[in-house]
């Protein structure tokens, strides 16, 4: 069923190289962001919001937690890589084959994030939620833990500019585009951005 919905929405894209590279780019260019509340920010102000989340936890000997799904759980491991290496930064992800696995048999793949989150969250945390879908129920619940805990959340997303995860971080990055490769694509881009900033690479 999930391949079949990938290439659906991949096949709405050209074959020609070059027209896929226009239509990302512009769909990098269109990307909006907004805060808790529903408001617009410009995504300069949304990514200085952004990345002092990020300085703040790191200060403060706070954790980031990274979660995603397919793509986005690969995006989430790349961030968390970076966050560690270069940022110098706790970070988490929720990934591990053995202890997946257990949480998704015994109680199923909808509150495996969730368990996780009640296991490590604490408040000040920062959760980056990653959905190119934007309503993967195990990521709206790792957010539901990060919010009962006083966290703060980020969150990626894509494809109806109505999903559900737009609407629940601090800072909400959103990239109107249909395709999986064109927002996963994106979100790796951002997270390069999130990361790179905190670890002082772009000043």
């Amino acid at each position: 069923m999930q391949c079949a919905i990938w290439r659906e929405r991949n096949s709405k894209l050209t074959d020609n190289l070059i027209n896929y590279l226009d239509q990302l780019h512009e769909s990098l260019k269109a990307t909006r962001a907004s805060d808790q509340d529903g408001n617009s920010l410009e995504l300069e102000e949304a990514s200085r919001r952004a990345v002092a989340l990020l300085t703040d936890a790191k200060k403060a000997s706070k954790k980031i937690l990274l979660v995603g799904n397919g793509g986005s759980a690969a995006v989430a491991s790349h961030m968390q890589n970076d966050l560690c290496k270069a940022g110098d930064t706790q970070a988490l992800v929720f990934t591990e084959q053995a202890l997946l696995t257990a949480y998704t048999n015994d109680d199923g793949y909808e509150s495996a994030y969730e368990s996780s989150m009640k296991l490590w969250a604490e408040s000040d945390d920062v959760l980056i939620a990653i959905s190119s879908s934007g309503k993967s129920e195990n990521i709206m619940r790792a957010c539901g833990v990060a919010q009962k805990n006083d966290g703060r959340i980020i969150t990626m997303s894509g494809f109806s500019p109505e999903n559900p995860l737009r609407s629940i971080g601090d800072v909400n990055f959103y990239v109107p585009s249909e395709s999986y490769g064109v927002v996963e694509t994106a979100h790796a881009a951002l997270g390069h951005y999130l990361t790179d900033s905190l670890a002082g690479l772009l000043d």
